[in-house]
């Protein structure tokens, strides 16, 4: 059987076993893509050992990849050749034990609790204003990702317990709070949904079309709104979710909790959340404290 052909048999084990979203699978063909250009023709997996995964570390590192992204590459190269053992396809795994460069850990961006009020501040009452304010209230008041806003259908919303049930990575499903205001603010869109709805639609959020709003039209519409609300900095979906992290681990310092409502499967993932509270008093310590302040 050829290279390729392994390939699609693990593409379709990603798809199917491991219940990878389209968006993750074209991540794993995309890396696995630039390690098959880097090796040229490529005939059996025998060819791609060690050192060869090593110098395509090193010529990825050149041209400008983040540690992150080289992190994102070992880690699909791993997996392909872990599969490859499973079938007896390949003898061993060359990107085991193989590290990428470290980057610099970024801060996530997010937006004090004024930028948010005044975000959410929007008066008018036509169909696609309160559908962006229900959606706007969802992203931060319970820190959905744009896919599990997007991916919202009726059903899934349980108003006796006030709760969200939300599909995240690798399709697994956990339940979400949602307060007064998201819950007020969806009520007062789905009284108009029907105003856009053209055929039998699942989804909470819809298009002027009638159907699924995508991911595309969101961060439109969120970037629309911070300009005419006058919010300077740039705002996307994943901020309000960053937003909310934030929030929430300022007031109440339980990390695992935070972990819990964003869905995230390592507790190293939430922990950036420490940094940025750190950050901010760190930066009130400059400030008020009398041996920090400058002469």
């Amino acid at each position: 059987m050829s290279c390729q052909a392994d390939l699609a048999r693990f593409y379709d084990y990603l798809r199917s076993e491991k219940r990878y979203s389209k968006h993750t699978l074209a991540a794993y063909q995309r890396d696995l893509a630039a390690l098959a250009g880097f090796c040229g023709e490529l005939t059996r997996w025998a060819d791609i050992d060690q050192k060869k995964v090593r110098a395509f570390v090193a010529s990825q590192h050149r041209k400008g990849l983040s540690g992150k992204s080289l992190q994102r590459q070992l880690s699909a190269i791993r997996s392909l050749f872990k599969f490859l053992c499973r079938h007896q396809l390949a003898a061993g795994n060359p990107a085991q034990g193989v590290p990428a460069p470290k980057s610099s850990r970024r801060l996530p961006n997010t937006l004090n609790v004024d930028e948010l009020s005044r975000l959410l501040d929007i008066k008018s009452d036509a169909p696609l204003a309160r559908r962006d304010v229900a959606m706007m209230e969802l992203l931060y008041g319970c820190g959905l990702r744009l896919a599990e806003l997007s991916s919202l259908n009726l059903q899934d919303i349980d108003w006796q317990q006030g709760v969200l049930t939300v599909t995240g990575k690798g399709r697994k499903q956990r339940r979400i709070p949602f307060g007064k205001k998201a819950q007020s603010a969806l009520k007062r869109w789905l009284q108009q949904r029907s105003l856009l709805l053209k055929h039998d639609e699942a989804a909470v959020f819809i298009s002027q079309r009638g159907s699924r709003i995508s991911h595309t039209s969101i961060a439109q519409r969120l970037k629309k709104w911070a300009l005419e609300q006058g919010i300077e900095s740039h705002v996307h979906p994943h901020k309000l979710r960053h937003s909310f992290a934030s929030h929430i681990l300022e007031s109440s310092s339980d990390l695992r909790a935070v972990q819990e409502l964003l869905g995230h499967a390592n507790l190293s993932t939430t922990q950036i959340y420490t940094h940025l509270d750190f950050q901010h008093l760190a930066s009130v310590y400059d400030k008020a404290h009398p041996r920090a302040r400058k002469s």
